[in-house]
């Protein structure tokens, strides 16, 4: 780990960083974060200039994409800032961490040394705590906490608060919210009407964050429960809108994004059927972009939906409406331009 200050160039810094050396920043606060931008741009020019692969199989460039994210945010950590108790931070002009280090990782007992990255993350977290992110369809803001996957990517929730609700929601009215994360899809279903929600998650972190908002949406009709899949009981609906690609996520929020072997989604098909009450159905919300990059098949997911005695009632499906999809430079454009988001309407077969 190498000391460095402002006199340091943007060049240097990046031959450094590449060949693995640590940079102890000790300059002004603001410099630093112009050196990361400086150190972003370099090592993304370096990235593009790479031939591309030799197969255009979209499997193997999803696996590339990765790989490549993966090395530029290793080279990118590389920056480092040292922190003090309380996560106090004594360089010039640097703003104070304290409340959004200590959301993310609990009260600062000692000294530490952590990457300029990683702070600017947590900055960017605090904001979207701090300002919510607008959920039309409850009139509200969501607001995600550090860690937990924020609804930025909201085109699923349309499907969820205007599909029709079960028959058998009259006669046993429970629903279930399977993986809660922020508690968006609970507060939907809560501000639908229904009298019981339950809403699970394994995550402590996720339930803090959907407690917080349940509690400020004034929505007591929810319970939350630490369970991994389903909450124990019947219920006539059960919503769950698990991890979208079959992938090994490599930080704690990229769990609501990748979820190794489809485990999560495997295991809502097979436990369904026995939550479900007579008459009941399950909506799993899922993209298909796993299918573009090769990663599933239709035929595979039509296959667990049988094999766990379910079968299809009905299918609503949406476009995503985010940047990427629209962005030709992305490795992954073809596959995000042909995606769609579908509410399946899932019932005992």
């Amino acid at each position: 780990m190498l000391p460095v200050d402002d006199a340091l160039s943007a060049d240097r810094a990046y031959r450094l960083v590449c060949e693995g050396t640590g940079l102890l920043w000790r300059g002004d606060f603001h410099n630093a974060r112009q050196l990361l931008q400086a150190l972003q741009r370099r090592v993304d020019r370096s990235l593009q200039r790479r031939p591309p692969p030799e197969t255009r199989e979209p499997g193997q460039a999803f696996h590339l994409h990765r790989k490549t994210q993966a090395q530029r945010s290793r080279i990118l950590g590389l920056l480092l800032i040292e922190l003090g108790p309380q996560y106090h931070c004594a360089l010039r002009r640097a703003p104070n961490l304290q409340s959004a280090c200590e959301q993310a990782w609990g009260p600062g007992e000692g000294p530490s040394v952590v990457s300029l990255q990683a702070l600017q993350g947590l900055i960017g977290a605090r904001e979207w705590y701090r300002k919510g992110v607008p959920v039309a369809e409850l009139g509200d803001s969501i607001h995600p906490h550090y860690g937990v996957f924020s609804p930025v990517r909201g085109e699923y929730l349309p499907l969820v608060a205007q599909t029709p609700l079960p028959a058998a929601l009259q006669a046993h009215p429970v629903a279930m919210d399977v993986g809660t994360g922020t508690g968006v899809l609970a507060a939907l279903l809560a501000r639908r009407g229904i009298p019981q929600v339950l809403a699970t998650d394994l995550s402590d972190r996720a339930l803090a964050c959907a407690r917080d908002n349940l509690e400020r949406l004034q929505l007591p009709a929810v319970t939350l429960l630490k369970a991994d899949l389903f909450a124990p009981g019947q219920a006539a609906l059960i919503v769950c809108n698990p991890p979208w690609l079959p992938a090994r996520p490599s930080s704690t929020v990229e769990q609501a994004l990748y979820d190794e072997d489809g485990r999560m989604l495997c295991g809502f098909l097979q436990g369904l059927r026995e939550h479900l009450v007579p008459g009941g159905e399950g909506w799993l919300i899922l993209s298909d972009l796993a299918e573009h990059l090769g990663l599933r098949t239709r035929e595979q997911l039509l296959g667990w939906i049988a094999d766990a005695g379910l079968q299809v009632l009905g299918r609503l499906d949406t476009r995503p409406r985010h940047a990427k999809a629209q962005d030709a430079s992305d490795p992954l454009h073809t596959a995000r331009a042909a995606e769609v988001t579908s509410l399946w309407r899932l019932g005992a077969a």
